[in-house]
């Protein structure tokens, strides 16, 4: 399973990549496979102040449809267009194509509550 170490982690499997005041964020490839194929990316939040832990938008698998949780609060300022075309990309790279959203953060000092890779790694495999 891949849990990049530069990467932020929340318990409901949002992974978070912080550079300066923008974060971009997805899901895990861990949560991705609990999924199975994702056949639909909805972010309907796009230019909203979303709190930390608010939901900011769903996916959609086969069987399935699971909220996504805001990691950090912020205005969502950018959604991942591709995901339109190829919600896969999800499935496929979750950690770089298949990024979600971009967030300009408000409260930086939220980040210290995310997990490490380890934590997550601990989170995941108990």
């Amino acid at each position: 399973m891949n849990i990049p170490s530069e990467l932020k982690y929340t318990k409901d499997h949002e992974w978070v990549k912080v550079e300066g005041d923008v974060v971009t964020v997805g899901i895990t490839d861990f949560a991705q496979g609990e999924l199975g194929d994702i056949v639909y990316v909805d972010v309907d939040t796009l230019d909203d102040m979303v709190e930390q832990e608010e939901v900011f938008g769903s996916v959609e698998a086969v069987k399935t449809v699971s909220d996504l949780f805001m990691p950090l609060s912020g205005e969502v300022t950018e959604f991942n267009e591709a995901l339109e075309d190829e919600p896969e990309l999800v499935n496929k790279d979750p950690y770089g194509k298949g990024w979600m959203i971009k967030i300009a953060i408000s409260d930086a000092s939220q980040l210290e509550r995310l997990l490490d890779a380890e934590g997550y790694k601990e989170l995941i495999t108990g």
